[in-house]
């Protein structure tokens, strides 16, 4: 997906951590909340968790270099600023028609190896991932060149803004109480976290089909129209992502009792689900599990 060259991504709320950091869990959330998080999440952080205070030199940068459309089409750092400005702007005009009082998240980390977190520490291996109790998104940007290596997606920009995009769901359901009431720890092909994984995808493809009428402050789109082999990419890189597809690169065998995000199939109807009908068409808590 194409930035118009002249759009303005200034309001994009993205910073870069300029050092590793090993922050303390804080606010009560203990070893055993950080596993059941993990399982929720589909990511592992309990075995990052720092015991020490933080980097005292650590710090976080803002990308001000970061203005036009042209630059998110020439820099990834860039492009996930871009991203921001457009997910902000989109969720600002659709979360009032799902009921929804909107705030945004705090400024998406980019980090590279390892940081701090509310969630406690992370690492590159972690993959990106919404931490709750501080409602920011944390990514290294070194994960697309996975995605592509490891799990053969095709990459591609709208491949890299669907990542970001499902990301910024999970704050939505953040901010609708969905993630607190689904966090059981259950993993299956019909668990909470598998709804809660497949209910952001479908956010992600929302967004992408509004984004190229998505404006900035000058009434500007952040986006061009995406074309058929963009969408593919998205389509390519969400069903990297499933569960299977996962568990059989990783492991060699596939095991529908651990799933915790969705199976490659699940995850790519999710998201056209979302592309066509809308936020509105995302309720995958009340539908039965055979409609997953």
């Amino acid at each position: 997906m194409t930035f118009n060259p002249n759009s303005d991504i200034g309001g994009g709320r993205v910073s870069r951590r300029g050092r590793n950091t090993g922050i303390a869990v804080g606010g009560g959330l203990g070893v055993i909340a950080l596993f059941v998080l993990s399982q929720f999440l589909g990511v592992d952080l309990t075995g990052l968790v720092g015991g020490g205070g933080g980097d005292p030199a650590a710090s976080d940068s803002a990308l001000t270099e970061c203005q036009t459309g042209q630059d998110a089409n020439e820099r990834i750092d860039c492009r996930m600023k871009g991203a921001a400005a457009s997910l902000d702007a989109y969720w600002q005009e659709e979360a009032p028609n799902v009921g929804l009082d909107y705030v945004s998240p705090q400024p998406i980390v980019l980090f590279t190896e390892a940081t701090g977190t509310g969630c406690g520490n992370a690492s590159s291996a972690t993959g990106p991932f919404y931490c709750p109790p501080d409602q920011t998104i944390y990514i290294d940007t070194s994960f697309y060149d996975q995605l592509e290596s490891q799990f053969g997606a095709e990459g591609g920009p709208l491949a890299e803004m669907y990542v970001v995009a499902h990301e910024w769901g999970h704050h939505i359901q953040n901010l609708a109480g969905i993630l607190e009431r689904a966090q059981d720890g259950d993993t299956g092909p019909t668990s909470n976290s598998v709804r809660t994984e497949l209910q952001a995808d479908c956010f992600a493809g929302s967004w992408a089909a509004a984004a190229s009428q998505t404006v900035d402050e000058n009434g500007v789109p952040f986006l061009q129209p995406i074309t058929r082999d963009q969408y593919a990419q998205a389509i390519d890189a969400a069903a990297a992502v499933g569960d299977d597809r996962i568990q059989e690169a990783t492991q060699g065998q596939v095991n529908p009792h651990s799933f915790t995000h969705g199976t490659s199939e699940q995850r790519v109807n999710w998201f056209e689900t979302g592309y066509e009908q809308g936020a509105g068409a995302c309720d995958t808590f009340s539908i039965d599990g055979s409609q997953l």
